[in-house]
């Protein structure tokens, strides 16, 4: 393991940096992580892919899912964390980010929309599944009132459905490519807030570190591959990032 005056030193160097990002970096946005106690998947059992297709019921129960958590969503507001990924880019340094989250903190944040790969998609569009037609959420959101039925295309009549991956729906190809070619040029990979047990995703950190980059993991609990890595840090990510970017600076 390298100290963390090391791994200031190596930020400080690299002009090639890729940073891997989960639930823990938004909880601390105040949007509750699905699997902790308390969050959505402890309360209700997932929807699938599978399900939300064939029954109207399911698709009624996803929606009222989002309608509990929509006034969350939108409060919610980038922090500490997602700013040090921007600075990261604004000072040239980073070739990109891979994010499993859906809340889209990370362009709120100002990162460039090509410099971000949404591994589970986004909850900030709503697609239609026959056409394709996008659509901003709130409009959609803002008609699901009393006794309703799941939203429809204005277009086609298809099934309209949150711009995420849910299970059993195919990994999106084209962000699991960028995200394969990002982890392949790292010399500096950053995993900040993922327990890393989410596959395939929590693979990129292992082909970062075969490749021979330095993987740093900043989370608040232990990582299957801690031993695996160049630095661990556990604890809040925001208040690491605070500290590192003076360490930075003073360097």
């Amino acid at each position: 393991m390298i100290t963390l005056e090391e791994f200031a030193g190596a930020i400080r160097e690299s002009r090639e940096i890729v940073v891997f990002t989960g639930a823990g970096i938004s909880t601390e946005s105040g949007i509750p992580d699905f699997r902790s106690p308390g969050g959505i998947w402890s309360r209700y059992r997932p929807v699938t892919f599978q399900e939300y297709v064939s029954s109207e019921e399911s698709r009624i129960e996803a929606w009222k899912r989002r309608l509990e958590t929509r006034e969350t969503d939108k409060n919610a507001k980038p922090n500490a964390g997602h700013y040090f990924i921007q600075s990261l880019n604004e000072k040239g340094k980073l070739i990109g980010l891979i994010t499993q989250n859906v809340d889209g903190l990370h362009s709120e944040s100002g990162l460039p929309d090509e410099k971000i790969v949404e591994l589970h998609g986004s909850n900030r569009r709503v697609l239609c599944l026959k056409c394709a037609k996008s659509y901003d959420p709130d409009k959609v959101v803002e008609r699901l009132v009393g006794r309703f039925a799941s939203p429809k295309c204005d277009d086609c009549g298809g099934i309209l459905k949150s711009a995420t991956i849910s299970f059993g729906q195919a990994m999106p190809e084209r962000a699991m490519r960028q995200a394969q070619e990002w982890t392949e040029q790292a010399r500096v990979f950053i995993v900040m807030g993922s327990s890393l047990q989410v596959q395939p995703a929590a693979s990129f950190p292992v082909v970062a570190r075969r490749n021979g980059a330095l993987l740093a993991i900043i989370n608040r609990e232990p990582t299957p591959i801690d031993d695996y890595a160049s630095f661990v840090h556990q604890g809040a990510i925001g208040e690491f990032c605070r500290r590192f970017n003076a360490l930075i600076a003073d360097g």
